[in-house]
């Protein structure tokens, strides 16, 4: 690594352990066991929710171990869906980048220590194999541990500019639905998750089955446009 970027990795990992530090010593882990007690650790911070929610939510992407849409639907009960959506969008968003970086940045061998062996080994070849339709299946889908994939992506050949566009694209769309549930302005009943599940999971296996042969024709058929506009 050249000198610059090594400088800011170091940095990284120094904000990465003062988010886990604060989660700890602010009671994070013990809220986190239940919704009522999340929202009152939230509302504990009040007049300063929001930052406190938007580094709850940062860090459910680089360091602890909740969904961010579960942290998504406990602050939608705090604040309106929309001002939830916002701060953990950016926040996710932003923390998506930064594990990737950090992942690039230090390599397999840091990855394999964060994310376990066998995780690495489950998921890593399909994204290095699928990559782009994989990702945005999966950051779609909210059966797939995304975080964990935007760590994997680190080690794969992806440009860093087309893993954002990705992410920006695919990843909001789970944490508006959660939001939503959260402020109670959308509910499914048991049978409706179920189908809602099926359906994505079909969805899912068409898309990595045809997905490479989709962008390939989508591609075939821009490049013929831009010949023709020549």
């Amino acid at each position: 690594m050249k000198r610059l970027p090594r400088i800011l990795t170091c940095l990284l990992i120094v904000f990465i352990l003062g988010l886990l530090l604060f989660l700890a010593e602010t009671g994070f882990f013990s809220a986190a066991m239940s919704m009522e007690t999340m929202r009152a650790y939230i509302r504990h911070f009040s007049p300063y929710s929001q930052i406190i929610f938007f580094i709850i939510q940062l860090a459910s992407v680089i360091v602890a171990p909740i969904p961010s849409n579960v942290t998504a639907a406990a602050g939608a009960v705090v604040f309106d869906m929309w001002t939830c959506f916002w701060l953990t969008c950016g926040a996710v968003l932003l923390g998506s980048v930064l594990v990737f970086w950090l992942a690039r940045a230090l390599g397999k061998q840091f990855v394999v220590r964060i994310v376990s062996k066998k995780l690495t080994e489950r998921y890593l070849s399909i994204i290095q194999k699928k990559r782009d339709v994989f990702l945005a299946l999966a950051f779609l889908l909210p059966f797939f541990p995304d975080d964990i994939l935007c760590i994997l992506a680190g080690l794969t050949d992806i440009q860093a500019r087309r893993f954002f566009f990705i992410a920006v694209c695919t990843r909001p769309w789970g944490l508006l639905v959660s939001c939503a549930v959260g402020s109670s302005l959308l509910s499914f009943t048991p049978a409706g998750l179920i189908f809602a599940g099926s359906i994505g999971v079909e969805l899912f296996l068409l898309g990595l089955k045809y997905g490479d042969r989709v962008e390939q024709f989508l591609l075939r058929r821009l490049s013929r446009e831009r010949a023709v506009k020549q």
